[in-house]
């Protein structure tokens, strides 16, 4: 955990969950708010005693709840000996500093908790750096101590602070440039995604990338798919890191399968913008398969958090509301609604959501369950035709020895006839008539 937590707060320790419900907000139900941030609080070892939802009429300026409601969370602390307040919304510096100093307890609220959650879970380079950015931003306007282990990190900085430069300007000149460094850092690993993702644009095999809310089954399916041992477990944000696999389709000889971080409502800013580089990789996909938990009593406000993302990425238009992509446009990459924990569901429910299935008018949905291999044959049949869906006939004169250009046709298109062209310039040529999607005719034709 970071320097916040440390010293007074350890895993195992019992916390109290307060959302802090605004009046007129369209959010997610408080009761699927309380239990989505109980599972970010177990996420990182904490033990919540209890949770509880407070009315915010009129915030206040200085601590967001009223004197009333402050001392109603200070009794329940009591009685349930919570060690930790976790406020499930944004508080401002001021308002944290106060709230602990009423509740005589240590106070973080939603961004400062997923911030820790990102921090213990960040398993590559990358991952750590933009975690770090994160973190710096989230504390940069709050500066509630000194910040000497940047020190070290930076080497001799205390000789160059200026005649009567006060500690907090000190310590934000060495946050910055800290940040400015992880950003370079962070331009360097995003150069070279993109040349990763140029060369897998040139490559003979189709990315499908699976994104999703946080817990929707992703990483159990991505398991199920492709066989690997990615960590899959009852977790809010069990995986941080892209992770990519070859699967095998019906349609297609090979693809690639990308499994992607969980999507979250009021997802911190500073994690949105630290982690864009992660979530690129969507946009290179040829597919996408959004992992919805469809035995979620939430799961149609979940599904709209991601299309807000997704249309933040430029993946689709927009999101109008109760899955419209918005303004009647298609998104800009074929997207299949996964509906997971089928298993989950009983004979009424499934019976109501297999009647809706058919009503879907627009929209590609497989119900399955990641967890019994249920429907995923189905799930592999679909992104096979979703990948050759627009495709037509062309007839290419290949040189025998091109081999990049020869597997590229046969990995990603359907080969229908192959025959011998004669000699020419290079030697040897095949003629093909290949079905191509007309994306993939123009990789070919850029190869």
């Amino acid at each position: 955990m970071n320097d916040e937590l440390k010293g007074e707060v350890t895993r195992g320790a019992r916390a109290l969950v307060v959302y802090p419900q605004m009046r007129g907000r369209g959010d997610l139900d408080p009761a699927a708010r309380l239990e989505e941030a109980r599972g970010l609080a177990l996420a990182i070892g904490l033990v919540v005693a209890d949770a509880m939802a407070i009315v915010i009429r009129e915030p206040r300026a200085g601590t967001l709840f009223g004197e009333g409601q402050i001392q109603n969370i200070a009794t329940a602390c009591e009685l349930e000996e919570a060690e930790l307040v976790i406020v499930d919304g944004s508080l401002t510096a001021i308002q944290q500093r106060n709230l602990e100093e009423k509740l005589k307890r240590k106070v973080i609220d939603r961004t400062g908790l997923i911030l820790e959650i990102f921090g213990e879970r960040a398993a590559t380079a990358e991952g750590r750096l933009q975690v770090e950015l994160a973190h710096l931003d989230y504390q940069a306007g709050r500066l509630v101590r000194s910040w000497t282990h940047l020190e070290r990190q930076r080497g001799g900085f205390g000789f160059l602070g200026g005649p009567g430069e006060t500690q907090i300007e000190a310590d934000r000149r060495m946050i910055r440039d800290r940040m400015a460094r992880i950003r370079r850092e962070l331009e360097q690993v995003r150069r070279t995604r993109g040349l990763h993702r140029d060369r897998r644009e040139k490559a003979p095999w189709p990315v499908i990338a699976l994104v999703g809310y946080t817990n929707a089954g992703k990483s159990t399916l991505f398991n199920r798919l492709t066989g690997a041992s990615v960590m899959a477990e009852n977790l809010l944000f069990a995986t941080l890191d892209p992770t990519m696999r070859a699967i095998r389709l019906p349609a297609v000889e090979k693809a690639i399968l990308s499994d992607t971080v969980g999507f979250i409502s009021d997802l911190p800013t500073q994690l949105v913008a630290a982690f864009r580089a992660t979530l690129e990789e969507v946009t290179a996909a040829d597919v996408i398969l959004h992992v919805r938990d469809i035995a979620n009593p939430d799961t149609e406000a979940q599904k709209r958090q991601v299309l807000d993302v997704l249309a933040d990425l430029g993946v689709v238009a927009g999101n109008g509301g109760d899955g419209d992509q918005g303004e009647g446009e298609a998104p800009s990459i074929p997207i299949v609604e996964v509906w997971n924990k089928w298993d989950l569901l009983g004979p009424e429910q499934a019976a109501l959501l297999t009647e809706a299935v058919t009503h879907r008018d627009g929209e590609t949905i497989v119900p399955l369950s990641a967890l019994t291999g249920q429907g995923c044959d189905e799930l592999l049949e679909v992104a096979g035709r979703m990948l050759t869906q627009d495709a037509r006939l062309y007839s290419f004169v290949v040189p025998a020895a091109d081999g990049q250009r020869l597997a590229f046709l046969h990995a990603r298109g359907e080969v229908v006839a192959e025959e011998d062209a004669g000699e020419g310039p290079d030697g040897p040529q095949l003629r093909l008539q290949v079905r191509l999607s007309e994306r993939e005719r123009g990789r070919f034709g850029a190869l």
